[in-house]
């Protein structure tokens, strides 16, 4: 079966929910993991390498969870495919530059991907909609335990679970959320709220993790110690980090609503209007100005709009699934040329934002901080 007939349609992974889910849009955790029995992959040779993959699929592709899974070699993916999963957040930049070797195995929910031979031999993770992050960390560890019962872990009593890299020794753990603050950017707090998360110890990353860009108001953060404290206690300390930054995200939606609504209302109706009419646009404009969309779903300003259209077009307007919606090969300038089209289409039956009236405003969420 060909990737792109076996992943989730874009609208299907749009119309996902989860708690919180109009700040919070995924939850993700990652286990590193490797054999006792051989090189890390970034000293192994390449029929090392091969000999681990050999040794690891087979076993990954046995869990009742992976059942009916997309399993590949990552020499016998294509380039667009491989990015296609970049995109789609399922696989890292890094393993998709990867290629005789190494692999990949995804089950059909698209909640479970497992890496072979990227940075250590394993790099499994759990993905969910919205805020779960224990659950995300229930369902990898279930996954860990049955894995490990088959495989000969590189395990140190002194150190714990061994990396290639020393940031990930002991748990091996990586914790994160995918979020969406707007608010935060508009008012120009994100800076004082990223560099009081980075003094707790946690990552604050682009759309793409480490060394991105925060398009489209997205921000990644995530754990940075895994070493000297259990998995429960990482995912708890995140999890309340990240109350905190939903707290902060509503009110700063709260507070330019009542104290600058008409700035807020220019900047997502200037957004609605070139996203509606462009007839060219790039990646980064289409990411940076979706998100304003999203916000302004969010704030009651298109009552006949559902928040998953914004969140299918964050996926579809990006540079591989356009390209594969199309059989030639596409340059960046075509490329802005079809990204437009499909917005004017697409947004054709979208009116225009209605400015809320003056009075109490409220986000879609009450004191309760319910949906």
């Amino acid at each position: 079966m060909q990737l792109h007939e076996f992943l989730v349609a874009p609208a299907e992974t749009a119309r996902r929910k989860g708690p919180h889910d109009r700040i919070v849009m995924s939850s993700r955790v990652r286990l590193a993991r490797n054999l006792k029995d051989g090189p890390f992959p970034g000293w192994a040779k390449k029929p090392e390498r091969i000999r681990i993959l050999e040794l690891i699929r087979p076993a990954v592709e046995r869990l009742p969870e992976l059942r009916d899974a997309f399993s590949e070699t990552m020499d016998n993916l294509a380039t667009l495919d491989k990015q296609l999963l970049v995109e789609r957040h399922l696989i890292s930049r890094e393993h998709a530059a990867k290629s005789a070797g190494s692999g990949l195995v995804l089950n059909r929910e698209e909640t479970f991907c497992v890496m072979i031979n990227e940075e250590d031999h394993l790099r499994m993770q759990a993905l969910r909609p919205g805020l779960q992050l224990r659950q995300a960390w229930e369902a990898i560890d279930h996954l860990d335990s049955q894995l490990e019962s088959q495989l000969n872990y590189a395990f140190s009593n002194e150190l714990g679970y061994l990396t290639a890299c020393p940031t990930n020794l002991g748990t091996g753990i990586r914790v994160s959320a995918m979020l969406h603050l707007p608010g935060l950017v508009l008012a120009e707090q994100i800076n004082p709220i990223i560099q009081s998360v980075n003094k707790l110890g946690l990552a604050v990353r682009g759309l793409y993790g480490e060394g991105t860009e925060a398009l489209g108001n997205v921000f990644q953060v995530s754990n940075q110690m895994t070493l000297g404290e259990s998995e429960s206690t990482i995912v708890e300390r995140l999890e309340k980090v990240l109350a905190q930054i939903i707290e902060h995200e509503e009110n700063a939606r709260s507070t330019l609503l009542e104290k600058k609504a008409k700035t807020v209302y220019n900047h997502i109706g200037r957004a609605y209007g070139i996203l509606a009419n462009a007839h060219s646009i790039s990646s980064k404009e289409t990411m940076n100005l979706l998100s304003l969309l999203r916000l302004g779903v969010d704030l009651g300003l298109f009552p006949e709009v559902d928040r998953s259209l914004a969140d299918e077009l964050f996926i579809l307007t990006q540079p591989a699934h356009l390209q594969k919606q199309h059989s030639e090969k596409l340059s960046a300038e075509e490329r802005d040329l079809l990204r437009a089209d499909m917005l004017r289409e697409r947004l054709k039956q979208v009116s225009r934002p209605v400015a809320r009236p003056s009075g109490p405003t409220t986000t879609g969420m009450d004191k309760a901080g319910k949906e």
